[in-house]
């Protein structure tokens, strides 16, 4: 049996489960990942796991959306020609599922089901929270039907705790002598003109954010490496359908650091629920020995603080990230989780053995990169 296309699940019932998902997930916003799969480079055409209820949420007597996962065949993924699907790339780093607050186990019962019924063996779930409601759901589920998650790899990454006082968080991460060395930095920097902090909301005032943004973002080491936004025709579409998309129901804003009339920083945070995600920062490199990135980083801990809404911050930041590490101290557990689908498969070892020896080329190929760095640096 055939997965169903992405984009045959209807926005509508999409929002309504991600209102009421058990564990939120910006990254997999019907607005946002559908501009991921309509444009992003090598993103799209994704399909979907999706489980239903026959119970109406709604008084219209139509299903209801109960748990959604896009996926990609493991070859995609990571050119394995095994029987397995793996969680999509959502261009941002997490990809745990959404699944109904309320029917979580039902809803991973189903997706399995489906999964098994269009010819996979495992499900490979990348970048999902170790710890969170939904794989906690997932677990259970297996546990009940004599399986268990095999863990591939995890690592720790810096999130914000934002109930807490934003002052007093920057001074128990970064200390007296950092703050007052930052201060020096902003004060120079205002040299360069008033330093003003906008937010813009609206879909009007994130359409031209963005731009800001991708211009920033394009101006220095990312291009350099051919990673900025601005650089891809499809990224670029992607990311301006999207974020103007979430904005309309106040899932985006963009965050713009000025010196006068001329803009240093941006960065592109999602909500959803009580969470945000900070997706990705851009920074114009003449002001670099001000530190534009994180006094901007310092602002939005002072934003997201002052929210009502928002309890949690993922940086979605990798595992030694230099520059948010220090300021956000709190720590997420992100991982790749390997989930069989039937008992005693041998098909799974062999799936488990070929992303272990994957990830193993890879980590001699990283370090190899790093050592050759280093060297041209001495």
């Amino acid at each position: 049996m055939a997965l169903v296309p992405l984009t045959d699940i209807p926005a509508t019932p999409w929002r309504m489960l991600a209102e009421r998902a058990i564990e939120p997930n910006g990254y997999y916003l019907p607005d946002w990942e559908l501009a991921v799969n309509a444009f992003a480079s090598g993103r799209t055409g994704a399909s979907a796991l999706c489980a239903w209820s026959e119970t109406p949420l709604v008084p219209d007597g139509a299903a209801r959306l109960i748990g959604l996962l896009p996926v990609v065949s493991m070859w995609r993924a990571y050119k394995i020609p095994l029987p397995a699907l793996a969680s999509a790339s959502p261009y941002g780093t997490l990809c745990t599922p959404l699944l109904d607050r309320d029917n979580a186990n039902d809803a991973v019962n189903h997706m399995i089901a489906q999964a098994r019924n269009a010819g996979a063996h495992a499900l490979i779930l990348r970048d999902v929270s170790m710890n969170g409601a939904a794989m906690k759901a997932i677990t259970e589920v297996l546990r009940q039907n004599g399986l268990r998650p095999r863990v591939l790899q995890s690592h720790a990454r810096a999130c914000l705790d934002a109930r807490h006082d934003a002052d007093e968080l920057l001074r128990d991460a970064l200390g007296g002598k950092k703050l007052k060395e930052l201060r020096r930095q902003r004060n120079r920097l205002a040299e360069h003109g008033a330093i003003s902090f906008d937010v813009a909301r609206t879909p009007e005032a994130v359409t031209a954010a963005v731009e800001t943004f991708m211009a920033l973002e394009a101006s220095g080491w990312k291009a350099r490496r051919g990673t900025a936004l601005q650089q891809d025709e499809g990224d670029a579409g992607f990311i301006r359908r999207a974020t103007t998309g979430l904005a309309a129901s106040g899932q985006c804003e963009i965050v713009t650091l000025h010196a006068g009339e001329t803009p240093v920083a941006a960065a592109i945070v999602l909500r959803h629920q009580d969470r945000a995600f900070y997706f990705k920062l851009g920074v114009d490199e003449r002001f670099a020995k001000f530190s534009p990135g994180v006094q901007l980083t310092l602002e939005l801990t002072k934003h997201l603080c002052a929210s009502a809404v928002i309890a949690t911050a993922d940086s979605t930041a990798s595992a030694d990230h230099p520059m948010i590490n220090p300021i956000w101290r709190g720590r997420l557990r992100i991982g790749d989780v390997l989930i069989p689908l039937r008992r005693r498969d041998p098909v799974v070892s062999m799936i488990h053995a070929a992303l272990t020896a994957r990830h193993s080329v890879r980590e001699l190929a990283r370090r190899a990169v790093h050592l050759v760095r280093e060297r041209r640096k001495s």
